[in-house]
């Protein structure tokens, strides 16, 4: 063999015994991770997120439908081509039977603007889902403030009970069925599952505690912005 390449024979061999025995179990560990389950995150398209800004009218979208279009409207800003609805529930009126936010957003599963799982399903989002300020990102993949943020705006609107039906109260819990800027309230949830204490209630993402009035200015009064949740239906 010529001496040339005996030579570069023993170099190439003497440098991978020199990388594995430099190499820790851990970082041995983590590089066969990576080999055998790659990080496929950003291969996840969009189907979750927090609207940035309010629409400019409080909780008046225009009802569900309007609010459909403006999760679409956001959606499509952002480079998705596929159909949305917002997370809302609705009393009954003359023409429609009650609206349950659960029944309105699809299967599942759905991912943030960060291809991060969000939930698998409509059960599990209402059950063991894994909800917090980082994951509950914004059309643009931007984390959305919460408690101890200023300003704080954690509040986002529901109507909504713990399993997603329309929240029942003494009063207006949608906003006139998402109709009004001025009277009545609207039951929020706190994305970053912070509240004043650690009652499910305070921690709960869908269904926390009823604003203060329907327009902006009072939204923003108990922490909010007058935001919602957008799903993507398929």
């Amino acid at each position: 063999m010529n001496k040339y390449l005996l030579l570069g024979a023993l170099l190439i061999f003497a440098g991978i015994v020199y990388t594995q025995l430099n190499t820790s179990p851990e970082q041995t560990t983590s590089i066969q991770q990576q080999i055998e389950s790659p990080d496929t995150s950003q291969e996840n398209d969009m189907s979750f997120f927090v609207t940035s800004k309010n629409s400019g009218a409080g909780a008046d979208f225009g009802g569900v439908t309007g609010a459909d279009a403006y999760c679409q409207q956001l959606a499509e800003s952002a480079g998705s081509n596929l159909t949305w609805a917002a997370y809302l529930s609705a009393d009954a009126t003359n023409d429609s039977d009650v609206i349950n936010a659960r029944d309105r957003i699809g299967p599942g599963p759905w991912y943030n603007a960060a291809g991060e799982l969000v939930a698998t399903s409509v059960e599990s989002l209402h059950s063991n889902n894994s909800f917090s300020k980082t994951l509950a990102l914004d059309e643009n993949g931007d984390i959305v403030n919460g408690r101890g943020d200023s300003p704080n705006q954690h509040d986002i609107l529901t109507g909504s009970d713990m399993d997603g039906m329309l929240a029942v109260g003494d009063g207006d819990t949608t906003c006139q069925n998402w109709t009004s800027s001025d009277e009545g309230s609207a039951f929020v949830g706190h994305h970053d599952r912070v509240g004043l204490d650690a009652s499910a209630e305070a921690t709960s993402w869908n269904a926390s505690h009823g604003s203060r009035g329907c327009s902006l200015e009072n939204l923003q009064g108990t922490g909010g912005e007058g935001l919602l949740y957008c799903f993507a239906t398929e």
